[in-house]
């Protein structure tokens, strides 16, 4: 009951941070040097970590001679409390495989061999297991190959090289939390995983160790975890490997009996042994390291203020481009309205559409209207030819009933930019609020102009078709020509009220177009960056000086933190402290 009571805490607070985290994985943004909160699960050759991710998971994977794994394992444990089957996928090569309990191991061997072939080479390309199964914590954790020096039987010779290669591509990041696995049957000293993570964390800042096989050698395993002479920041937990045919569930209640009444290991503090401290401790380490990580960097003066400023305003400027421009959503994949190009494309179809839509019609008997504006244009000239002032009468009046439609159109593209951009700005400042309002001022003001330069754009373009009935388009003179070849049409021409402005109707849905698009480049590539640092920057550095003044919130929300991350680290040393008063009292 108390892991179930375990799992539903860490829902609340654990799984929006790992569904976000494993969004950026799969967008690959490590690709681009953004590094994201990780646990990596190191260890030597048979040191125990399939076990410990087994105890974690309550799966089997697979095992057997030399190396198991020898592609990184990306685990995504999610605790699903009413779940009635356990749910496994696959992901790897932008694809998913569905598997269950029995055939997971089938499944990992299949997609390994995929990867990185039929031998015993090894590959950096990784295999995401997803698990949703109820008292499971909510936890990623990335398994990588076992270290070993001597390669075998069809091995390369570059073995070790590989692997550590591989190890330190994951380990390196500070964002990267380590779970070290050593076996309590060897001298932590010797282990080649600990010589590795001292190499990127010589102080053990973000180093955990499980030690497995405690039954196995329990003689001095006290004296090991607390002495530490191997620098373990984060603390030991020690853990009892599954033995045999047993179930998760047995194995666990033969833990607990282990560390309650074995003379030795029954010493050994309650808050450093078992498979669900494990699970408490990296949930707790995760989340306070990853919250802390992910703050704002704390400014203390101007120039790390514009420095910081510079960078977002890039990295706006970088999105605006992808949603508005470019039309790619990897960064908001499921919110359509942040979609700019889509939904632009969307209006400004829905104008043309309309557009002809308002051409002037009416229900007076065929050709009146023709015939009044003849009436009014009486004059001494040749009969039945329709003066040229006559024609232009008619063209005002139909470019006067659609002159309107291309005005609403701007209006709402600019409302709709307005909105995105200020939706994507402010993400890009939520660590920043004190620079907020201003910010959305800039975006609102120059929205405001552009709008205004765009009406202006729209009326000229109405006033130039209505100084004029020029046109060079191929469409008219090839209708011309048909209408004189086949002049029995003429009549059906007459009836159709769209054909006299049809090409004025494309003049202005592409004249519209064109110009939208135009503006909207030209304001994400520079206008909207250039007015963010006249108003931010400036001669008088007001956004700069605001970003050094952090705000309460903030600044206690990192206090607490810290306190979180450093509690954690005391809290080993408290233990130890512990562990050699019942040695030294033990001894006498």
């Amino acid at each position: 009951m108390a892991g179930n009571a375990l799992v539903r805490s860490y829902n609340d607070n654990i799984r929006p941070l790992l569904d976000a985290v494993d969004r950026l994985r799969h967008l690959k943004v490590t690709d681009e040097g953004i590094q994201l909160p990780t646990i990596v699960v190191v260890g030597d050759q048979s040191s125990g970590k399939s076990s410990v991710l087994e105890s974690l998971a309550g799966i089997s994977l697979p095992r057997g001679q030399g190396i198991c794994t020898r592609v990184p394992l990306v685990m995504r444990l999610q605790g699903h409390p009413d779940a009635t089957e356990p749910l496994l996928h696959l992901e790897y090569h932008s694809k998913t495989v569905e598997t269950t309990e029995a055939g997971i191991t089938e499944a990992i061997n299949e997609a390994t061999v995929e990867i990185a072939g039929a031998g015993k080479g090894i590959s950096d390309a990784p295999i995401t297991l997803v698990v949703k199964k109820k008292d499971v914590p909510d936890l990623t954790l990335v398994d990588l190959p076992g270290i070993t020096r001597v390669p075998v039987h069809g091995q390369p010779e570059d073995i070790y090289e590989q692997i550590s290669h591989t190890i330190m591509g994951y380990i390196a990041p500070k964002e990267s939390i380590i779970l070290n696995v050593l076996s309590a049957t060897v001298d932590f000293p010797t282990c080649e995983s600990i010589r590795m993570s001292q190499k990127v964390d010589p102080l053990g800042e973000r180093t955990l160790a499980v030690v497995t096989k405690s039954d196995k050698a329990p003689e001095g395993l006290i004296e090991k975890v607390t002495v530490d002479d191997v620098r373990i920041g984060l603390g030991y937990v020690c853990v009892r490997n599954r033995v045999g045919d047993e179930t998760y569930e047995q194995a666990r209640e033969e833990e607990k009996r282990l560390f309650d009444l074995h003379p030795l290991l029954s010493q050994i503090d309650k808050s450093m042994t078992g498979i669900p401290v494990l699970a408490h401790r990296l949930t707790q380490i995760h989340r306070s390291m990853s919250d802390l990580n992910g703050m704002p960097q704390k400014l203390s003066n101007r120039a790390d203020a514009l420095k910081a400023i510079l960078h977002i305003f890039k990295v706006l400027r970088e999105s605006l481009e992808m949603s508005l421009i470019k039309g790619e959503y990897g960064e908001f994949p499921d919110e359509k309205s942040l979609h700019g190009a889509a939904r632009i494309y969307e209006m400004i179809s829905s104008y043309s559409s309309e557009l002809p839509s308002n051409c002037p019609t009416t229900d007076d008997p065929f050709l009146m209207e023709e015939v009044r504006v003849l009436e009014e244009a009486k004059g001494i000239w040749l009969p039945n030819f329709l003066p040229r002032s006559a024609f232009c009468v008619l063209l005002k009046r139909k470019v006067g009933t659609i002159s309107q439609k291309p005005h609403e159109v701007i209006n709402a593209v600019w409302a709709y930019v307005e909105n995105l951009t200020i939706q994507i700005m402010l993400r890009h400042l939520q660590n920043y609020p004190q620079i907020q309002s201003l910010s959305q001022r800039v975006v609102h003001n120059l929205i405001t102009k552009l709008s205004a330069k765009s009406y202006k754009f729209v009326k000229n373009m109405i006033e130039m078709e209505l100084c004029s009935d020029y046109m060079s388009n191929p469409d008219y003179r090839k209708r011309w020509t048909e209408f004189m070849e086949k002049q029995g049409h003429f009549m059906e021409a007459i009836e159709d009220h769209s054909k006299p402005t049809k090409s004025i109707v494309l003049r202005l849905v592409d004249g519209v177009a064109l110009h939208i698009l135009h503006s909207i480049k030209n304001m994400v590539e520079s206008q909207l960056e250039v007015e963010l640092i006249n108003e931010l920057v400036g001669p008088e550095m007001a956004g700069v000086d605001r970003m050094l003044e952090e705000s309460p919130a903030t600044a206690t929300k990192r206090d607490r933190l810290k306190k979180s991350v450093e509690l954690l680290r005391q809290s080993k040393g408290i233990v130890a402290n512990v562990m050699d008063r019942i040695v030294v009292e033990g001894g006498k």
